[in-house]
């Protein structure tokens, strides 16, 4: 049983022995971490008793909401029948084998198979070893890199931040790892220059054709990307992006991975954002709203050609010892038919998502310093920039979303600062009402950083 402190008791506990992660400590340390006590819905309170909407989700992993006690119950259940077992040594457990059941209900035709992880992380890496294996198993050993994204995210394990392209984490621990290549995002707002969207989006899907050819497809194994990046600022391409990517990987004989650790599980209005976005990849990572993040757990799903691939190779030597750990899976079970039997990811679609991206346009579209207003579903997001007339965007790229992020929170809204975007990405049971009163707080909150911008002489 957890001891009842004070805020200053816990924050004092935590900056003494707690690492936080993507965190500059010592800074952290000095101003004390808020400490976050409970969730209910979207929203959470703090020690202090501060009510905050979460317009974060979490980690944008929170989609079925906060304080589900049937998970409770579930997980209290298969505790006292099954807490653990491996799903090494030819055994396999009734919770595993039913999550697998439902998950092949939900997904598309031709994705029959999961490999089960422990997050993101883990699901890209292990995504990793799959391409490569697959394509020894073909007999075609020197088919190995991988091609990402800049400022494309998936994941801070060492494989996936180097497929990953924030420059920032590769300049700690040496990376990127050899046989990992970049190409530039599709982002519209600032690459497109006087090309019409639709025109880009063939464009920024042509850098990846050169970039095949420039390593020779004959070495090139998988162009990985997520539908939308998320932590990339929510950069969603173009409808003219992920086809033409598809027609360009199956000329060349690449395989497309889909990064569906944050569109999937409904946050698109689709269960996932390659059917959103309209392609097929041959593997799909996921996490975070497989359980809601209840309890971790993350999964790939493996296409037909690959999985026969992969069979046909005998030994897959890779796995976790929580690899389809029985009480995550009994959760994640519970979770994904909530979101089907409960009509969550039907009412995105229908209902709150269109709601939601109607209501964001309108509140932020009128302020001076707020442009390319945009999302999907249940995740959005705007861009400050310095001269909207000119697209023009500040020059220390990340300086002043900060500033507009600490606003936020100081109001009790979380939203995120990814650079100079301004993300959202909430639990995708909000209600039309709630959706007014965030986007209340965060239009006040809006007027407050521009009018700090002027009197600080930045606008």
């Amino acid at each position: 049983m957890q001891k009842q402190r004070t805020t200053s008791q816990w924050r004092e506990l935590d900056a003494a022995h707690h690492l936080h992660p993507f965190t500059d400590t010592a800074s952290l340390n000095q101003a004390g971490a808020r400490v976050m006590t409970r969730g209910e819905g979207v929203y959470l309170w703090d020690s202090d008793g501060n009510k905050i909407i979460d317009g974060m989700a979490g980690l944008w992993c929170v989609n079925v909401g906060y304080g589900r006690k049937d998970f409770a119950d579930v997980a209290r259940r298969q505790m006292e029948e099954l807490p653990f077992y491996n799903t090494f040594f030819k055994t396999t457990h009734p919770a595993v084998v039913e999550l697998s059941s439902l998950l092949a209900e939900v997904t598309p035709a031709g994705f029959d198979r999961v490999f089960y992880t422990n997050s993101g992380s883990e699901s890209v890496d292990t995504m990793i070893r799959m391409v490569r294996r697959y394509w020894d198993v073909q007999g075609k050993p020197e088919k190995k890199t991988l091609i990402g994204r800049w400022n494309g995210y998936h994941g801070s394990t060492i494989g996936g931040a180097s497929l990953g392209g924030m420059k920032y984490m590769h300049e700690q621990g040496d990376l990127p790892i050899p046989g990992m290549a970049h190409i530039e995002q599709p982002w519209w707002y600032k690459h497109g220059k006087d090309m019409t969207p639709d025109e880009f989006g063939l464009v920024a899907a042509r850098w990846l054709e050169e970039k095949i050819l420039e390593i020779g497809p004959d070495k090139v194994a998988a162009f990985v990307g997520e539908p939308i990046q998320g932590a990339g600022g929510v950069i969603i391409p173009p409808a003219s992006y992920w086809p033409e990517i598809e027609r360009i990987c199956r000329k060349y004989d690449v395989l497309i991975v889909a990064d569906e650790v944050i569109c999937g599980f409904g946050r698109t209005g689709e269960w996932f954002g390659f059917q959103q976005l309209g392609f097929q990849p041959d593997i799909f990572t996921t996490a975070k709203g497989l359980s809601s993040g209840y309890l971790p757990i993350g999964a790939v799903f493996v296409g037909k050609r690959v999985a026969e691939g992969l069979i046909a190779g005998g030994d897959f030597n890779h796995g976790f010892t929580y690899s389809g750990h029985p009480v995550c899976a009994a959760v994640a079970h519970a979770n994904v038919a909530a979101l089907r039997d409960e009509g969550i990811v039907q009412r995105v679609k229908d209902d709150i998502g269109p709601y939601m991206q109607k209501r964001w346009r309108e509140t932020f579209s009128q302020f001076e310093h707020v442009d390319d207003v945009r999302g999907v579903g249940m995740i959005q997001a705007f861009t400050l920039v310095k001269n909207k007339s000119k697209r023009e965007l500040f020059a220390d790229f990340g300086e002043i979303g900060t500033l507009c992020r600490d606003i936020f929170f100081r109001n009790n809204l979380i939203m995120r600062a990814c650079g100079d975007h301004i993300v959202s990405a909430p639990p995708l049971v909000m209600t039309r009402a709630e959706v007014d009163a965030m986007l209340a707080v965060a239009a006040r909150c809006l007027e407050e950083f521009e009018q700090t911008l002027k009197a600080r002489g930045l606008a």
